[in-house]
C-alpha cells in the first residue's frame, strides 16, 4: 500500500483507533475485552505516548485515515520491568496482509532505538497464523503459551507469548 503514510499518532486519530480497536472487541478474541470502549477511555490509554522514550505510537495514514497502528506500552508496574515494553499492533481488516504491519513495527522499533528498553513482549491470542507470522518476522520468538487464559465468545483460548530483544 504505497499510498498509506506511517508517522506518530496524534488526538485526532482517537476516533479512528477507537473504531477500529472496538471493532476487534466485538467481533474477534484477539483482545480480551469484552465492552467496546469510550472515547474517553481510549484518551486515557493514549495519554502515557510520547514522540521520545519507551511509549510510543505511530499510524498508518491512507487519506488522513488511521486505518492501523503500533504502540510501545508499560509491560508491568514493578520497577525491575522497566526496561521491558508491550508492543501492540492493530489493522483495519482491509488493510491486513499488505505489509503494513511490518512498516508499523519497522517504524516503532527504529524510534526506540536508544532509547533504554531491552525487551518487548507480545501476547498472541490463537489461533492468529497471521499474527505470529508477523511477529516472527519482527525478530519475536515465542517462549511460551498460557493455555486457555481468556474466555471469550463462550469458548476458553489459548495465548501465546512472544519477546524480542531491542536493539
Amino acid at each position: 500500500m504505497s499510498d498509506v503514510l506511517i508517522r506518530r499518532a496524534e488526538v485526532r486519530d482517537l476516533p479512528a483507533l477507537l473504531n477500529l480497536y472496538n471493532h476487534y472487541i466485538v467481533h474477534t478474541p484477539v483482545t480480551f475485552d469484552l465492552v467496546p470502549r469510550t472515547l474517553a477511555e481510549r484518551a486515557e490509554w493514549f495519554a502515557p505516548f510520547a514522540a521520545t522514550g519507551p511509549y510510543q505510537c505511530f499510524v498508518a495514514d491512507r487519506g488522513g485515515d488511521a486505518i492501523g497502528y503500533a504502540c510501545s506500552g508499560r509491560f508491568k508496574e514493578k520497577a525491575a520491568y522497566a526496561t521491558t515494553i508491550e508492543t501492540s499492533i492493530y489493522l483495519a481488516p482491509e488493510a491486513c496482509g499488505r505489509g503494513l504491519g511490518k512498516r508499523l513495527y519497522d517504524t516503532l522499533f527504529e524510534a526506540l532505538r536508544g532509547v533504554d528498553i531491552h525487551m518487548a513482549f507480545a501476547g498472541v491470542t490463537l489461533p492468529n497464523p497471521a499474527s505470529l507470522a508477523l511477529h516472527r518476522a519482527m525478530g519475536f520468538h515465542q517462549i511460551g503459551t498460557y493455555p486457555e487464559i481468556g474466555r471469550k465468545f463462550g469458548q476458553f483460548w489459548d495465548v501465546a507469548l512472544l519477546i524480542r530483544t531491542i536493539e
